[in-house]
Order: structure tokens, then sequence, then C-alpha cells
């Protein structure tokens, strides 16, 4: 069962722009599918959906991570979207995106496999990115740089 709700999950983010975890789950009853807001928000998590934002603005339910060719474009679009600033603070890259979408730029950096970057933290408009060396730091802005220029 979890399996075809996962499914269909898939299948109604794709085909709609899909906002809240009650409109996913209305679109999921409406399919036949008995849940609970507590079993599409454990879907959501274990799909790894995120939130984007759609071009008028508002925000909608993706899937940020499937096929690494397929994804690398995604990746590319979220980053190019979501992406407003970046300055650096010795060895720490910090991040201004788009008012809710740090998250999902956050996941195209992480995507990217940089060997400078330890890790990051994202909220909902500023990313904190730990890279090894202040070195380093500016090699990875330049790499982000050519990513946001493609």
């Amino acid at each position: 069962m979890k399996k075809s709700r996962h499914s269909k999950i898939v299948e109604l983010i794709a085909n709609h722009d899909i906002e809240t975890q009650d409109e996913l789950a209305e679109r999921l009853r409406d399919a036949g599918f008995q849940v609970t807001q507590a079993t599409v928000s454990r879907d959501i998590k274990e799909l790894k959906l995120s939130k984007i934002q759609t071009g008028d603005g508002n925000q909608k339910y993706a899937i940020l991570k499937h096929d690494d060719r397929y994804m690398g474009d995604k990746y590319n679009r979220v980053l190019k979207d979501g992406f407003v600033s970046m300055d650096t603070a010795q060895n720490i890259l910090v991040m201004k995106t788009v008012s809710g979408m740090a998250m999902a730029v956050a996941a195209a950096v992480d995507a990217m496999k940089l060997k400078e970057i330890v890790g990051s933290i994202a909220g909902d408009d500023t990313i904190m990115i730990a890279v090894r060396n202040v070195e380093d730091t500016e090699s990875v802005m330049d790499k982000i740089h050519k990513m946001l220029e493609m």
C-alpha cells in the first residue's frame, strides 16, 4: 500500500502544483487512499520532497533527488532560481536565497559534491556552508558562479 501511495504522490506532484500537505492529502483521498496528515508528513519525508518556487511566486512540492543526469539540470535550475547573493566570512560561505528556497538551494550545492565543502546548514533564506579552509572558499565561490552562468 505504501509503495502505491508513494507512486501516486510522485505522479500528483509531477502533474499538479501542490503547495500544502493538506492539499496533497486531499488529492490522495480523491484517488482512493485513506490518509491522515501524519501519514502524508511521513511520506513527504521518506520521498525527500522539497518545496521549490514556481514561476508565479508560489511554492510546490518537488523531488530533488532522483536520476543524477536528470537531476543535474533540476539542481542547476533550483540554484539559479533561488540564488540571490553570497559572501565569505573566513572559511564560511554565506549564501542568500529567495525566501523559502534555502533548503532547496543547499540541496543543489550539496549535489555538486565539492570536496572543499564540509557541510551546510539552511534556514529560510540563508545558507551557511562550511568550507575546509579559507583558500578553498574562493574556489567554491568561483565554482558556484560558474554554475550560475551555465
